[in-house]
């Protein structure tokens, strides 16, 4: 696959760059994709919800009433789950949601993306990326040009 090079004006230069086809051409996995994605996202979740049980409830252990004779159920102490301020049953524990890619998987993963992104037309190269002083409304100005003002934009310039 070939690209044509743009200048910072916009226009196409009569240079052309040809993808390499082990990177740019493979049959792209979306399952791998999918993987990597799942992964970046799960390690991202924080996991630190947490609910105090009936053992760490600061509450009395005090028998609350008798055992027989009231009429009710028995009851032992404050810290059960039943009373208002009692621990809870089943609440949520701190965990890893963290998980393992293989790294061939991963591999995978970011050469299918890139497939895809060369199969969309996704990929603009511009040749001789030098602004004299660093200023915003230049690069704004040269973004404007080349048409990728609503896309992302990596550099490796520097």
């Amino acid at each position: 696959m070939e690209l044509s090079v743009y200048n910072i004006k916009g226009e196409a230069t009569s240079k052309k760059v040809t993808l390499n086809a082990e990177i740019f051409g493979i049959e792209p996995n979306d399952h791998a994709i999918y993987l990597d994605v799942k992964q970046h996202n799960a390690n991202g979740r924080q996991g630190t919800a947490k609910s105090k049980e009936r053992a760490e409830v600061a509450r009395t252990t005090k028998k609350l009433k008798k055992q027989k004779g009231t009429g009710g159920a028995r009851s032992g102490s404050m810290k059960s789950p039943l009373h208002r301020g009692g621990g809870t049953v089943f609440g949520p524990e701190p965990r890893d949601y963290s998980f393992k890619v293989n790294k061939k998987t991963k591999r995978l993963a970011r050469l299918s993306a890139l497939t895809y992104k060369a199969q969309a037309n996704g990929i603009t190269i511009v040749e001789d990326f030098q602004i004299d002083t660093p200023k915003t409304s230049q690069f704004i100005g040269i973004v404007n040009n080349l048409k990728v003002a609503d896309k992302k934009i990596f550099s490796n310039c520097c």
